[in-house]
């Protein structure tokens, strides 16, 4: 083959990457642009707190749920056939989503929404293994990936920021169109098709499992932290529910010859650590900045365009640190690597505790340079370490693993951090007297509601009543953040101790190597590559 083959064969790699860079981009987007719609959100569709929630999280509740079964599925039909038929999906739904009439049908565009990303996230990752086989390269590819994956969830409330100032709400799913129609066209052409050449059949029982298994489970979590685990019967049986279900989900994969989710997996100690280090900081990182769209808005009165400014550091902090993270790994080893990006993302939070009414930008915009960098870093790491872990035949559904633990993280974000707040801030809240009870119980849903109650009060009482509800939602972020901190020391704690050495060998290659055999196999490790990691300890 001559040069200018290879050559153009190379540049169309990297288009290709481009196009699931866009992808996965578009879905990470979707996640949070909608946070700086929620004021306008209530204002139009009036929905209760309960449902403000749900509005939220039912795209990431949807989509964890599904990610498992939708991964062996693309091992199978093929990913980037998946891809396609998703990304038509997705268009679909965006347009529902804008035009929704009530907070009941939102809710369920949101879902479909999260049914049609199922289909692309893991897709996206399998297929850059596909696109890339040199282990070298894949690993610059996975950073550049990941930075498109951090940077669209830190992006989405500038782009929504920017719709809303001149749009309404609904503006922000139209968004999708366009793109979606750049990602059907150049993916048809430039992706190649990757499938499992012996995939087995789909295993509908184990697909059945699983989503009872993970929405049973995230219910009961969710529904117990807004209102308690006894308050209604059904919070305890769809944790029971759920619990037997992924029991008896695992039960069924270890007996399959070609499981749905290969569990055993699990045993590979980076191949966990990459899984509980992405859920735990996402959900310390989802449920905060949820509600610091809010804070913007609604207690500091920004615009929507100006808050959205106000978060940009989270952005280029998490195209900074996705593209740095290799050179990272390759230089301090994975383990300190991900360990420090878990803990700086937990004292960028934790700053958020420090925060009043009127505090100074410079704490908020270091707090969001501080997590997004590190986001960047420990998302781009562990989907690294995810990818390399699996046989490359089952890379559809690992990739789903690590997607689920995105998603599921997020839902359970903003659920539970969510749910923190939104408990705190109902407790403390005061109504002044004077205002009638049905007034009084919209203050007390949420924040949104009270600024909404105090518009169309007398002056002095409606004053006093927005002051104490602002006093309220800042000491429930403030409590969140404190909360979300220290989960994050845990987080990276236990990522230390996953990825401890054995008998002085580590489960990566050595931070430092001499020769070129070592530096291959060092590159070879931090793609997660098994055969380079064994390599390295040889040259040790």
């Amino acid at each position: 083959m001559t040069g200018t083959h290879v050559q153009a064969r190379a540049q169309h790699r990297w288009a290709g990457l481009g196009v699931l860079v866009l992808a996965v981009t578009l879905v990470a987007l979707d996640a949070t642009v909608l946070s700086l719609a929620i004021p306008s959100i209530s204002e139009t569709l009036r929905p209760s707190g309960t449902q403000l929630l749900w509005i939220g999280d039912a795209y990431s509740f949807v989509l964890a749920g599904l990610l498992v079964s939708m991964g062996a599925l693309s091992d199978r039909i093929g990913r980037k056939r998946l891809l396609l038929l998703g990304s038509t999906a997705f268009g679909a739904a965006s347009l529902l989503a804008a035009y929704a009439p009530s907070a009941g049908w939102l809710i369920l565009a949101r879902a479909l929404l999260g049914v049609a990303g199922a289909t692309i996230m893991p897709s996206t990752l399998s297929l850059i293994r596909a696109l890339f086989p040199d282990a070298r390269e894949r690993a610059t590819a996975i950073g550049i990936w990941g930075a498109g994956a951090t940077a669209g969830a830190a992006l989405g409330p500038l782009v929504g920021g920017l719709l809303l100032e001149h749009f309404w709400w609904g503006s922000v799913f139209l968004l999708n169109l366009p793109v979606l129609v750049l990602l059907l066209a150049f993916g048809a052409w430039l992706l190649p098709e990757s499938r499992d050449p012996r995939p087995g059949r789909w295993d509908v029982a184990s697909v059945a499992l699983s989503m009872a298994g993970v929405i049973g489970v995230v219910y009961a979590v969710k529904e117990a932290a807004a209102h308690g685990p006894f308050e209604h019967w059904t919070v305890p049986a769809a944790f029971v529910v759920g619990a037997t279900a992924l029991v008896l989900f695992v039960r069924r994969q270890l007996r399959l010859e070609t499981p749905l989710l290969d569990v055993r997996l699990f045993a590979d100690r980076r191949f966990t650590a990459a899984v509980v280090a992405t859920l735990t900081s996402l959900i310390g990182l989802s449920g905060v900045i949820f509600f610091m769209s809010q804070y913007l808005q609604l207690v500091r009165g920004l615009s929507p365009l100006s808050a959205g400014i106000a978060e940009l550091p989270a952005f280029a902090g998490a195209v900074v640190g996705g593209l740095l993270t290799v050179r990272a790994a390759r230089r301090f080893g994975t383990r300190a690597t991900l360990t420090a990006g878990l803990l700086a993302m937990g004292a960028g939070i934790a700053v958020l505790g420090l925060m009043h009414r009127d505090s100074t930008y410079l704490l908020l915009g270091a707090s969001f340079l501080a997590v997004g960098t590190a986001e960047g870093v420990v998302y781009t790491l562990s989907s690294d370490l995810v990818l390399g872990a699996a046989p490359a035949e089952k890379s559809g559904a690992a990739s789903a693993v690590s997607e689920t633990a995105y998603e599921l993280g997020t839902a359970l974000g903003i659920a539970l951090v969510g749910s923190v707040v939104t408990a705190i801030y109902a407790g403390a809240v005061t109504v002044p007297a004077g205002v009638d009870a049905a007034a009084g119980e919209q203050a007390r849903e949420s924040i949104g509601g009270a600024v909404e109650t105090a518009a169309a009060l007398p002056g002095p009482l409606g004053a006093r009543l927005l002051d104490d509800a602002q006093l309220a939602f800042v000491h429930g972020v403030n409590v969140a953040a404190w909360l979300s901190g220290a989960l994050l020391l845990v987080a990276a704690a236990t990522g230390w101790w996953l990825l401890r050495t054995r008998h002085g060998h580590g489960p990566a290659a050595p931070a430092a190597t001499t020769d070129t055999t070592a530096a291959t196999a060092t590159a070879g490790a931090i793609a997660g590559e098994r055969p380079g990691a064994r390599a390295a300890e040889k040259v040790c």
